[in-house]
């Protein structure tokens, strides 16, 4: 595995430890994707911190976290992120969790 620039870590509501790399902010940030959320980084830390959790149905290793926020612009009301979780043999017998965001945007939910 490359070793990838960890822009923050944080643990989620279950104790699991989420990182952001250097390398997907920037995906998320550029034009063609989410450039809605520069501004938002706070507001996508609190999102996997305090927001609710939903494992995908077809994928069991990804999550997709989402919090309210009044502070969005134009009609979104919140944040969601991607997240995979993966485990890793580092050693015999030693497994390591590396779970992470892929994405990260705004969206309006009613």
């Amino acid at each position: 595995m490359m070793a990838q620039q960890i822009r923050w870590t944080v643990q989620d509501r279950f104790g699991n430890s989420i990182y952001l790399t250097q390398e997907r902010w920037e995906h998320i940030i550029e034009a063609i994707n989410h450039p809605e959320m520069e501004d938002y980084e706070d507001e996508l830390m609190e999102t996997i911190q305090k927001g609710t959790r939903k494992q995908d149905p077809l994928n069991p290793q990804k999550y997709r976290y989402s919090c309210r926020f009044d502070n969005l612009p134009q009609d979104n009301t919140h944040i969601v992120a991607i997240v995979l979780f993966r485990l890793y043999e580092r050693g015999i017998g030693e497994i390591e969790s590396h779970n992470f965001i892929v994405t990260a945007y705004q969206k309006e939910i009613g």
